[in-house]
């Protein structure tokens, strides 16, 4: 009876996985794999199965940015110790140039996420800047930081065993987690506690000996003070006998790292982070289980182990819709891609991730992001209501709320260095460009419909509104209703 029932759960979940996933499902896969899909990218992938639709999303992926970054972000890497020696209005002025195009660089990534035509690939960037956090306010180089987020877009979708390997060399992190300095004499703990709790084994998976003998295999991994490349400095290393979680050997770094990634711990560390990424906040341990399985069988590849997770049917189950909540990043840029809004400048949009919690190139910690509820509090929701007003009631509302403490907020948290009148006014003009044009987009939603408000609040929503949306002719206002409601905070 056991193996009847069983044989007859796999044919209804194989029946399932044939058939086409149609607008909503389409919906769901391209909001939760990338940010706000526009009505027309949801119409091209509705009539595909899980597996098509799934398989398209990976064979468009990009290892390389569509827009050029920045020509500052290239430029060359500027010794701390030359800054230290500047004179005192010499350095401000260097300091306050990096403040501006750390603000510059996020807003490039903003644009970056909007118009890529792989959204999925940003996010997996986004993803891994989380869960390799490094920050610019200790990092304090524009080039490093840059130089990273390529390096994470490489193997976004790559090979984690890569990503590994180059991110403990890359010398961001190195300078981050304070092992640029680290010598035989006084090795830094620091690092490998990191890659141990927040890269590889999470909490609970390692001892307190296995961090300080891991340390001594990272010493002399640093970083050259002239060029800010990475450089072994052999004369700093500790070549004598370790034991790290029960192998005893002259370990070195590298050897740590495939030691690592050898632990069946690492491949359900990080499929539970991705879990909670795609599926729902609370993951099911026999999933994890499995799907680490094809991660580890993959040589931890990337996308087999992506795919394994958006074609299951924990992905698509109706349970797991509308359950994570959207992170700033996901408001801001879900909703200009969504209602097709192309702003020629995306200064304002980088003001408003880091007012509402976000700010990238900027996490709060080494743990990065909490994410889920972290994001909502009552400040953060003011200021996510203020944003969408601005968007969606244009002038009106940047003259109602233009002192808002909110815009304070955005001021000091992008920590730019130019007068707070000249940000407001910077934020203010930009905001201009922002504003959503009603009956130009409601009439690009599939025009032949015979429902189309029911089609648009599918397409705006995750699932039905949880307030009443008043009826009528007008479409502006009938958008603004579904953009207020609570579930537009959700994905």
């Amino acid at each position: 009876m056991k193996s009847l029932v069983a044989g007859l759960l796999v044919l209804l979940a194989s029946a399932a996985q044939a058939q086409q996933i149609g607008y909503e499902g389409a919906r769901h896969l391209l909001n939760r794999a990338g940010f706000g899909a526009s009505d027309s990218e949801i119409r091209e992938f509705a009539p595909l199965t899980r597996a098509e639709a799934v398989d398209r999303l990976l064979a468009g992926a990009r290892r390389e940015p569509t827009l050029a970054p920045p020509a500052f972000a290239q430029d060359a890497f500027l010794p701390y110790y030359r800054i230290r020696d500047m004179n005192a209005e010499d350095r401000a002025a260097e300091l306050r140039k990096r403040l501006q195009q750390g603000f510059e660089l996020r807003a490039w990534w903003l644009h970056e996420m909007v118009l890529t035509p792989s959204p999925l690939s940003e996010r997996m960037t986004l993803f891994w800047h989380n869960h390799f956090a490094t920050s610019q306010q200790k990092v304090r180089s524009i080039p490093l930081m840059y130089r990273q987020n390529a390096l994470l877009r490489r193997e976004a979708l790559g090979s984690f065993r890569v990503l590994l390997h180059d991110i403990a060399k890359d010398p961001a992190m190195l300078v981050y987690l304070d092992n640029a300095g680290s010598r035989r004499e006084a090795p830094n703990e620091n690092f490998a506690r990191e890659v141990m709790e927040l890269f590889t084994l999470g909490e609970g998976n390692y001892g307190e000996r296995d961090v300080k003998e891991a340390a001594r295999a990272f010493t002399g991994w640093s970083v050259n003070r002239d060029t800010g490349e990475f450089v072994y400095r052999r004369m700093w290393h500790d070549p004598d006998e370790k034991t790290v979680l029960g192998r005893t050997g002259r370990l070195d770094g590298t050897a740590i790292l495939d030691l690592l990634l050898a632990q069946p711990q690492t491949a359900e560390f990080v499929t539970t982070k991705l879990w909670r990424e795609f599926v729902s906040p609370t993951p099911d341990r026999a999933e994890v289980r499995r799907l680490a399985g094809v991660f580890r069988d993959a040589r931890y590849e990337v996308k087999p182990l992506v795919r394994a997770l958006l074609v299951s049917d924990a992905f698509w189950a109706e349970d797991n819709r509308a359950v994570l909540i959207k992170s700033p990043v996901d408001l801001v840029v879900g909703t200009l891609r969504t209602f097709g809004i192309r702003p020629v400048d995306y200064r304002p949009a980088a003001f408003a991730v880091a007012a509402l919690g976000q700010a990238p190139f900027t996490p709060p910690n080494v743990k990065g992001w909490p994410g889920g509820e972290t994001w909502i509090d009552s400040s953060t929701l003011l200021g996510r209501r203020q944003w969408i007003d601005r968007v969606f009631r244009g002038a009106e509302a940047m003259q109602a709320d233009a002192s808002a403490p909110a815009e304070e907020s955005m001021t000091m948290t992008a920590a730019a260095p130019t007068p707070r009148d000249a940000l407001r006014r910077t934020l203010e003009s930009g905001m201009r460009g922002y504003a959503f044009e009603g009956e130009r987009w409601t009439r690009s939603v599939d025009a032949g419909l015979a429902d189309r408000p029911a089609r648009v609040a599918t397409l705006v929503l995750a699932m039905p509104p949880a307030n009443p949306v008043p009826g009528g002719d007008d479409e502006s206002a009938f958008v603004r209703a579904l953009v207020s409601d609570p579930v537009f905070q959700l994905r």
